[in-house]
């Protein structure tokens, strides 16, 4: 069972104005990347998920880490998006684009 939560933009705003919410301090940390970064994101629709042992490097997983709860799934994300590009450049360069 997931523990995710269907809200409205709307019922936000009660969060946030109830008090429930609270802005982002001033003083959060951030993470500055490249101009471009995100020029052919595109949103992927979720599948199911096959569990694997993966052993990286701490200093990458602390990165993912660092911006909270769902890492793993940022991690996923940009291994998709790096597929989904290797794949469209094979594809070009075999059909001559």
């Amino acid at each position: 069972m997931t523990n995710i939560k269907n809200i409205s933009l709307d019922d936000i705003r009660a969060m946030k104005d109830s008090g429930q919410l609270k802005d982002t301090p001033e003083d959060a940390p951030t993470k500055d990347m490249p101009d471009g970064f995100w020029d052919d994101a595109k949103v992927v629709k979720r599948t199911k998920k096959k569990s694997v042992h993966l052993r990286i490097d701490p200093d990458v997983l602390e990165f993912f880490q660092a911006d909270g709860p769902g890492h793993l799934t940022r991690m996923n994300d940009v291994l998709r998006s790096y597929m989904i590009a290797k794949k469209e450049k094979s594809h070009h360069q075999h059909s001559g684009d």
